[in-house]
């Protein structure tokens, strides 16, 4: 077996690639790995399953839920809730793991398993190797039998406890705010619009009626258009749009304007510097965030620190200096502490507690920072791997860093979570890094 973990958890077709009986595996070589010394002892150890509303989730769930109940483990059944919300309930029942079935933004016909260690946090490199040599192993070690197999309970007020935990995180109560909340038909159809609605807020919620077969499916944060519309058509002050499984947030201004990951994370960040929250004045982002961003922190007084891409790595960073912001571009934002990962309501609440607190319109805190033209095209490959480390990828974009100059710079790399190689080009004119984005795309697909 190769790689089996991709940048946020185990993805792939459901059925095809993500099959039940791999699901099985993987947990019952998770919870050897990650629940050894609890396994068989005096008190049996627990581990936390939710997932979103997608269908094939409640096959992969019964799967999981078999494999962790095999290996001694009693599962804690939270139903569908977004990812922040199953990270959350692990630490706060004390679970030995957690575990979150969801493919994030990607369509319904994918889903994904995501694995949190003890108290909620992802899994480093060295636990994902592990559980991957566990399989390749063909671990069933001494599976208990009678007494010692793991029960499952249902915690029917799973989302009330999340909602109360959002409600603490509230710097400023939101009455007199309208927001329009995107939910994707994913996990946070029901506790987003509560969540902000307990907060005071007046609240229109569109695709928020999952099917199991609707997530994502032209809405949420990956598809802006109904959203922007929506709010315009309703005055709304702000609308928020999120993924799948709702640790991603991004929101759009009272014009329709899209304001992205890097402009909440500015907005948050100079709120965060003000009221001194913002640990060492520091944001942790990543390499695909915007020029932008670095000027209008700098303009701020605020260090910029970059990490890989995905919210494991600027979680890395958020960890390993101790700080209390970071995130993507692509809305994932992370307050470390409130959460061990991104949380998109979280962060929707926030933007929100700061239109309150300053009485400034979306568009107006907006303005914290300016973009420069970023373009970015995927391309689809058979061996994303190969394909960015071929010599005429490269002397590419050798050659495109050097039209550039200082005025921009070039970002190629693989996909974490599909065969893909992202291309993008940033440059102070549009038309410029569309070009070199188009011919560096070309070179990628003739490889």
């Amino acid at each position: 077996m190769g790689r089996l973990f991709g940048t946020d958890g185990v993805r792939g077709l459901a059925n095809g690639d993500l099959t039940a009986d791999l699901a099985l595996r993987l947990s019952i070589a998770a919870a050897h790995v990650l629940a050894a010394e609890s396994i068989g002892g005096g008190t049996r150890p627990t581990a936390v399953v939710g997932r979103d509303p997608r269908a094939s989730g409640e096959m992969l769930q019964a799967a999981v839920t078999a494999g962790l109940t095999s290996a001694g483990i009693d599962v804690l059944d939270v139903g569908v809730l977004p990812t922040p919300a199953v990270a959350y309930l692990t630490g706060l029942f004390d679970a030995s793991l957690g575990v979150m079935i969801s493919a994030s933004h990607n369509p319904m016909p994918d889903n994904g398993i995501k694995i949190f260690a003890a108290g909620g946090h992802k899994l480093d490199d060295d636990v994902e190797a592990a559980i991957e040599a566990a399989i390749d192993g063909g671990v069933a070690p001494n599976l208990p039998t009678g007494a010692g197999i793991g029960r499952v309970r249902p915690v029917g007020d799973a989302a009330a406890l999340y909602l109360r935990h959002l409600g603490t995180a509230l710097t400023q109560p939101l009455d007199g705010l309208t927001v329009v909340v995107d939910c994707a038909n994913g996990a946070a159809s029901e506790v987003g619009p509560a969540a902000y609605r307990a907060a005071g807020a007046t609240v229109i919620a569109i695709s928020a009626e999952p099917d199991g077969l609707n997530i994502n499916d032209g809405c949420g944060s990956t598809h802006l258009e109904n959203l922007q519309k929506a709010v315009v058509e309703h005055g709304a002050d702000l609308g928020l749009a999120h993924d799948g499984d709702a640790d991603r947030c991004l929101a759009v201004d009272e014009t329709g304007a899209v304001i992205d990951g890097d402009v909440i994370m500015a907005v948050l960040a100079v709120a965060m510097h003000e009221s001194g929250e913002l640990v060492e004045n520091t944001l942790v982002a990543t390499v695909m965030s915007n020029l932008g961003l670095h000027l209008a922190m700098r303009a701020a007084g605020i260090d910029v620190v970059t990490a890989a891409v995905g919210d494991r790595y600027v979680l890395e960073e958020l960890r390993t200096g101790g700080y209390s912001l970071g995130g993507e571009q692509s809305g994932h934002v992370v307050f470390p502490g409130f959460g061990t990962t991104g949380d998109g309501v979280l962060t929707g609440l926030r933007l929100l507690a700061r239109m309150a607190q300053t009485g400034k319109s979306s568009s107006q805190l907006a303005a914290t920072m300016t973009s420069l033209p970023q373009v970015l095209v995927n391309v689809r490959v058979e061996d994303k791997a190969a394909v960015a480390a071929a010599t005429s990828v490269m002397a590419a974009v050798a050659d495109a860093e050097r039209v550039l100059g200082d005025g921009g710079r070039v970002l190629l790399r693989p996909s974490g979570t599909e065969q893909l190689v992202r291309v993008m080009v940033e440059a102070a004119d549009l038309g410029v890094a569309r070009k070199l984005a188009d011919e560096l795309a070309e070179t990628v697909a003739a490889v």
